[in-house]
């Protein structure tokens, strides 16, 4: 266990050797006694003990990181960092993993720093800690975060008389924290603010018991305990984070998997119902993924003007709970493709395992990022063809790539620009540059136009002519489509597009008038 600062015990004990390394910026006073401090060389550090405190601004106070201190977990946070930027750091950790806990946080700590200035802190807790350090008290943050991570959050904040954290050999959590905190304050030697039923065996040894979001059954067994507990507000839950966080206004997008259905001319109500049930397995996967993309992405979204607002780099979801519910989408998403076919299955796996490629390489990849996007569309479309057991045409195919290829590298264009105008480096989670606006602009917009000409090709086509009674009505999407693309690129350019241009193009009016033509016109060709 790593230990920083003053530590201290009962006057009994007083002139006894620390057993670890001791560091202190500053000696605090309690009860009239300074304790000693280190000489910071990590060696055999001496330590005093505290008498009982007869009132509260002598007694030190300790506080929690994860969850408390901090709106997440820096374990779950760095391990997915860690594995984004090299998936091989997962095979890396799995012998530390071996080792123990304490082992695979080190090894976690060495692989994968955090920004401090970034993380999403608790405000409540924070200004609880100033108020009771500018009475004078000794403020201490122990954390079973491995000690380099805590080191940088205590230098940060400059808040802390001292703390104490994990290292390579033990994990300081549960009792192993409670067992040394009395070891340094004494059996009711301190007050301690935690937030999960892991903090109990400290609450059980502490002298006051402080709580910020804590759940129900928690909540109950401290009461029983302590009650005259404080609970801090917390931050109070809201769908909306949910909603947020699920993409939910994402799944327009699956939308997509009743394209082959519409183009085959064979609607009946049980094709229809095998693409609502494909639609709700794509949705859910995608939900699954976007959560597994967020936390990958933690570090870089916190450094982003816009996505720093999103739910789990705000800090307003738990990590754990993120992972919970994406397991769970997961797991549904599946259920429902198997009930759907074995064909659909599998492209749904193919789907999920793209998305993750994505998510942990490819996206750092120039331009190969923006042709997985386009083929994660196709994707869909390919999984309605096989849910409701139709042949998809290689004309929608080709039109589908093109298209989605160049609303993926307006992703890019809007991502760059929103860099270049707030003066921002070049994004280190993407293998772009700002100074590539340009060629982003000019590729986004030939492959646009090169879908146009796909689908000017597929209604020249013999096939056109067996499925439609007037396939020359098809001709009039052709300028609606060069308009609607070139719009497009236009509001890109003047700053005026979401990260998301399908996002955009639900609430956009013109882009709504425009699918309402196309379908008009494909109803009245039929």
């Amino acid at each position: 266990m790593t230990t920083h600062g003053e530590e201290a015990g009962s006057a009994g004990d007083a002139g006894s050797v620390a057993d670890t390394p001791v560091r202190c910026d500053r000696p605090v006073r309690t009860n009239g006694r300074v304790g000693r401090v280190d000489d910071g060389a990590g060696q055999g550090g001496g330590r005093t003990v505290p008498q009982a405190a007869h009132n509260a601004a002598s007694v030190p106070l300790v506080v929690d990181l994860d969850g408390t201190l901090i709106r997440s977990d820096l374990l779950v946070e760095t391990f997915f960092h860690a594995v984004g930027d090299d998936p091989r750091n997962g095979l890396r950790l799995l012998p530390a993993l071996l080792r123990g806990k304490a082992a695979f946080k080190a090894a976690i700590a060495d692989a994968a720093s955090i920004d401090a200035s970034t993380l999403p802190f608790e405000q409540a807790v924070l200004d609880y800690i100033r108020r009771e350090s500018a009475l004078g008290r000794p403020v201490y943050l122990a954390s079973a975060s491995h000690a380099d991570h805590v080191r940088a959050i205590a230098d940060h904040l400059g808040l802390f008389t001292g703390w104490i954290a994990s290292d390579g050999i033990v994990n300081l959590a549960g009792s192993a924290k409670a067992a040394r905190l009395v070891d340094m304050f004494g059996q009711g030697g301190f007050d301690y603010i935690g937030n999960s039923k892991a903090d109990l065996p400290v609450w059980a040894v502490a002298r006051r018991c402080i709580a910020i979001n804590v759940d129900g059954r928690t909540r109950g067994r401290i009461a029983a305990r302590h009650p005259d507990a404080e609970h801090l507000a917390p931050t109070p839950p809201s769908w909306k984070r949910w909603h947020k966080m699920l993409r939910v206004h994402q799944y327009a997008k699956n939308g997509l998997v009743f394209v082959p259905l519409l183009t085959s001319h064979t609607i009946n109500p049980g094709l229809i119902l095998l693409a609502l049930a494909a639609f709700v397995a794509f949705s859910f996967c995608a939900s699954s993924v976007y959560i597994i993309n967020d936390l990958v992405d933690l570090k870089s979204d916190r450094a982003h003007p816009r996505k720093r607002l999103r739910p789990l780099a705000a800090g307003l979801i738990s990590p754990f709970a993120a992972i919970a519910v994406a397991a769970l989408l997961l797991v549904t998403a599946f259920a429902i493709a198997l009930a759907v076919g074995l064909n659909f299955t599998a492209v749904l796996l193919g789907y999920f395992l793209l998305t993750c490629a994505y998510s942990f390489s490819l996206k750092r990849k120039m331009l190969v990022d923006a042709i997985v996007l386009a083929m994660l569309y196709s994707i869909r479309v390919i999984g309605g063809s096989a849910a409701v057991g139709i042949w998809m045409s290689e004309w929608l195919l080709g039109f589908s790539m093109f298209v989605f290829t160049s609303l993926a590298l307006v992703k890019r264009y809007t991502e760059l620009s929103v860099r270049l105008d707030a003066s921002l480096p070049d994004p280190s989670n993407r293998n772009y540059r700002v100074a590539d606006l340009p060629i982003v602009a000019t590729l986004a917009a030939a492959s646009g136009f090169n879908a146009v000409t796909v689908f000017a090709l597929y209604v020249s086509s013999d096939s056109v002519r067996q499925l439609y009674r007037h396939p020359t009505l098809l001709w009039m999407i052709c300028p609606i489509l060069m308009y609607w693309i070139a719009r497009v690129l236009m509001l890109a350019h003047r700053r005026m597009m979401d990260d998301d241009p399908i996002a955009f193009a639900l609430r956009d009016w013109r882009s709504c008038v425009c699918l309402c033509g196309i379908i008009a016109i494909m109803l009245a060709a039929s």
